[in-house]
């Protein structure tokens, strides 16, 4: 019963969000209360839902500081270079922008932070996106596959959560699976590729002026001189077609105010530009990142206090902070508004028992037959399941039942941790991730859109990853 209640719920909710009957914050939360009543939950699924408050509570915090202050650094104009350099290397091929993107998403990947990775890549080349006609869509999925991918780094998450749960060393995991995330990784650039040339022909190939780095004609909102936007440089199509939606989801003012956000990335005059400052907002993100990196603070903490510096820094006066607050408002309210609602999924998942029955029904129904392939078992099943189910659920509670099981026929602890982690692509484009949702609210998408064009790709990624491990020994056959 559980089992059952527990898959309709989570089957229940993509359908809503994938066919846009709901939105995923109305979604998370009653289709959840609605099974954990039906569970027979009754009062206590208030209990229920306020643990899974506290447990998504520190992210929703690290989220709300990550944002204000990535997007001051945006503000005062630290990622303009960044910009101006992807423009150069750019030109005029959506394809090169395309491929472009998934590269800078796998670097900023290395600091194990999918949030941080989000909002960088959106920054610095979603502006371009809108200068060339090119679907945000295509920026999403390709900084997803990239994220998800690099995921698996050992201070990444999962890589530990599956160590710790077998009690086994993280290194032993990660080290022998480096050949198959390379090759993962290079799935995701050809994808990069694929997509990029799809809208190269969709699109056109556009001249790229000068006028990109300087649009002359903007009056910008982030210099609160009024609110017109010039029209998006016409499109040459050039035939062919895209699996990509050509247009940006939204109503058209939704899409205004996207672009006219953005594009202030770009504009050389904006005042909330301090070139003074460049070098002390360098040298404060770099602490920032090598701080997470040597995990010696709370995320959520780090980022309080950075946020704290960075708008005193930069804006000294209390109207100025507000306003640097308020520009990023709705960026804050819809991630942590998803964030929160998820909690409510996350806490009905564990405290009905429904994670454990998944775990224990998996186990019992695997045929003897399949016992000596537990591990490719294990890694084809982390791609369902740590997609409808947060990555606790899935190494602390089904893992290990799933490993005492291959105990049996021989397989060690370590192969199974590894073909464990094999579904993290996918699993980073469950809406039970923070970055994702970020990431979607970010680039102006609906989770939907996303899902549609991302899922069927994030899964060849890991299969093929699963496949590698194989190959190289790593995951036993």
């Amino acid at each position: 019963m559980l089992v059952a209640l527990g898959l309709g719920m989570v089957a229940t909710f993509m359908v809503l969000i994938i066919t846009k009957r709901a939105t995923p914050v109305v979604a998370l939360i009653l289709v959840p209360v609605a099974f954990g009543l039906f569970a027979g939950a009754g009062l206590d699924i208030s209990d229920m839902i306020t643990d899974g408050i506290k447990d998504l509570a520190p992210t929703a915090a690290m989220l709300f500081f990550a944002i204000i202050f990535f997007g001051i650094m945006i503000d005062v104009g630290l990622f303009d270079p960044v910009v101006r350099l992807v423009i150069r290397a750019v030109r005029d091929d959506p394809a090169r922008l395309v491929v472009g993107t998934a590269v800078l998403a796998m670097v900023v990947s290395l600091d194990g932070d999918g949030s941080t990775t989000f909002i960088i890549t959106t920054a610095a080349l979603l502006p371009l996106y809108v200068k060339l006609g090119v679907s945000p869509v295509v920026l999403t999925v390709v900084a997803g596959l990239a994220n998800g991918t690099m995921n698996i780094l050992p201070w990444g998450g999962p890589t530990a959560r599956a160590a710790s749960a077998l009690k086994i060393d993280t290194n032993d995991v990660f080290v022998p699976m480096i050949p198959a995330l390379a090759a993962a990784l290079v799935v995701v650039l050809l994808f990069a590729y694929h997509l990029g040339v799809l809208e190269r022909r969709r699109t056109g190939t556009l001249e790229m002026k000068e006028s990109l780095l300087a649009p002359r004609e903007e009056v910008l909102v982030a210099a609160g001189t009024g609110t017109t936007v010039p029209p998006m440089p016409p499109r040459r199509t050039t035939g062919g077609s895209s699996d990509i939606d050509s247009t940006p989801t939204g109503s058209d003012d939704e899409t205004q105010n996207r672009d006219q956000s953005f594009s202030s990335v770009l504009h050389p005059d904006r005042e909330t530009l301090r070139p003074k400052l460049f070098w002390v907002n360098a040298g404060l993100t770099v602490a920032l990142l090598a701080i997470l990196g040597a995990d010696i603070l709370a995320i959520p903490v780090l980022f309080m206090v950075f946020a704290g510096i960075a708008l005193a820094v930069n804006f000294p006066h209390v109207k100025q902070q507000q306003a640097a607050i308020t520009r990023h408002s709705s960026s804050i309210v819809s991630v942590v508004a998803m964030v929160l609602a998820a909690a409510v999924l996350t806490g009905v998942f564990n405290g009905t028992g429904m994670v454990d029955a998944i775990a224990h029904w998996l186990s019992d129904g695997i045929p003897d037959w399949m016992g000596p392939h537990m591990a490719i078992v294990v890694g084809v099943l982390s791609i369902p399941f740590t997609f409808l189910m947060s990555n606790d659920a899935f190494y602390y509670g089904v893992l290990p039942v799933l490993s005492e099981t291959a105990t049996r026929y021989g397989i060690d602890p370590t192969e199974m941790a590894r073909a464990s982690i094999t579904g993290q692509t996918v699993h980073m484009q469950s809406p039970l991730v923070p970055a994702i949702l970020l990431l979607v609210a970010l680039a102006g998408v609906t989770l939907a859109d996303h899902h549609k064009k991302v899922l069927w790709r994030a899964t060849v990624v890991s299969l093929v990853m699963l496949g590698a491990g194989v190959l190289v020994g790593a995951i036993p056959f």
